[in-house]
């Protein structure tokens, strides 16, 4: 982990769950700090940032979804990764989680070992992608500040769709097929219709303007990030 722990905020209003969470994220060597109140993690998140939340859905003083939008839309925190911890596994649940910039979700009840293995996974694509910046033409993303530039101009890229294109970009050349993009960008418990895929492709090309013509269809495959803009 380096010289200094990583630090996780576990924000759950049910101390049994919030102590199973500690335990085993101390047991792995993170430091970790459980916080029941929305409003109180909100203000503790701006005062010393985490380097990941577990973040329940349903809080007192803010629920799980205010909390992620607001971190979102701050440059300092957009970066965080967050995992959604709910006792719900309706699907519009983690459509609305994910569409607020969620990493990941994990529905309760949950194995302890699955979500120390996903809080590895997405420490370390975090540090791999922090303070990295990608240029590729006219188009400029860094993917620590979640900014992303069309001739020097900005984009607006909801949390899901600049999840999408950090996606395709990162796979290098790689063709993606709408599964996979569904199981990395919106998570493996996600089982939602593959076509969702497909629209939200649409909607990001539509915000990309000319660049969004990097974006390639593989007829009958998926999709990836290509080098021109010829089909």
């Amino acid at each position: 982990m380096g010289q200094q722990p990583v630090t996780v905020f576990i924000v759950e209003d049910d101390p049994d769950i919030a102590e199973i969470v500690k335990d085993n994220l101390r047991r792995e060597g993170f430091r970790v700090a459980i916080y029941t109140d929305g409003v109180v993690a909100y203000e503790a998140i701006m005062q010393h940032a985490p380097d990941l939340i577990v973040l329940d859905l349903n809080l007192p003083g803010m629920s799980g979804i205010e909390l992620c939008k607001y971190l979102r839309e701050e440059a300092r925190t957009a970066d965080i990764p967050v995992i959604m911890l709910t006792a719900r596994g309706e699907e519009i649940d983690k459509i609305i989680g994910f569409e607020v910039g969620a990493d990941d979700y994990v529905t309760k009840p949950f194995s302890p070992r699955e979500l120390v293995a996903r809080v590895r996974v997405h420490l370390k694509r975090a540090r791999k992608t922090a303070g990295q910046i990608f240029r590729q033409g006219e188009l400029m993303v860094n993917f620590a500040t979640h900014e992303v530039l069309l001739n020097q101009r900005p984009l607006e890229l909801t949390p899901i769709q600049f999840k999408l294109l950090r996606t395709l970009i990162e796979a290098g050349g790689r063709v993606l097929s709408r599964q996979q993009l569904l199981e990395m960008v919106w998570g493996p418990d996600y089982y939602g219709d593959p076509r969702t895929v497909d629209v939200h492709i649409a909607r990001l090309r539509d915000r990309l303007q000319t660049a969004g013509a990097y974006i390639k269809t593989v007829k009958g495959t998926g999709y990836r990030w290509g080098t021109g803009k010829t089909p």
